[in-house]
């Protein structure tokens, strides 16, 4: 029964999160950390950042395979077996998914009517500068802990680094390195991933 019930929360969660995403996956890791880590507790930030990096370096769409991972994270953490954690995995995966699907669906016949419509326009180009701060969003959320206290109105915001994602000195060298390389070089992000792993061996 407390399966059954997780499984419908996990369904209900990324359907959420499928259906007002806007921007693709690095867009929707923001809302899977709110509901996953902050609104769930379902998982440590420090296990949420793991799965983000094993997404990124995995193929497909990172938001799906952040999905895919969370869903078998969950389930195994409580305390289900292989195959149904597996099943964890897809139920996360098709709920995240299905949003997508119908609203394409829907609107593929639509579009080429619509596409030159000012109101259409309009709404596009609101949502371009709300999909970029998305995207930010999902950067800051891995490196930083905030937290609010107070009323809506009258609050007090503590921001802390999370710690557990920069472990050492080590790790900030690390950071520091493959954003330099990123932003100056413009060096192929696969280089990077392979050239972190093979320091992070050294290393550690």
């Amino acid at each position: 029964m407390a399966d059954a019930m997780l499984f419908l929360e996990l369904f209900r969660v990324f359907f959420v999160i499928g259906m007002f995403t806007f921007g693709g996956g690095y867009a929707m890791l923001s809302l899977i950390q709110a509901e996953v880590v902050v609104a769930h507790n379902w998982m440590t930030e420090s296990a949420f950042t793991d799965i983000v990096a094993i997404s990124q370096m995995t193929p497909g769409p990172i938001g799906i395979n952040s999905a895919t991972y969370v869903g078998y994270t969950v389930l195994k953490n409580a305390g289900a077996n292989y195959l149904v954690s597996i099943l964890g995995s897809f139920t996360a995966t098709v709920a995240v998914v299905l949003p997508s699907f119908i609203i394409v669906l829907m609107i593929v016949k639509f579009y080429t009517k619509f596409n030159r419509n000012r109101i259409f326009e309009g709404v596009m180009a609101a949502l371009r500068p709300a999909v970029v701060g998305l995207i930010g969003a999902a950067a800051v959320i891995l490196m930083l802990n905030t937290s609010w206290s107070g009323t809506p109105l009258f609050s007090d915001c503590t921001i802390s680094v999370v710690k557990e994602n920069f472990v050492d000195w080590k790790s900030w060298i690390l950071f520091a390195a493959a954003m330099a390389v990123a932003l100056r070089d413009k060096i192929n992000p696969i280089l990077i991933i392979v050239g972190g792993g093979i320091a992070g061996f050294l290393l550690y």
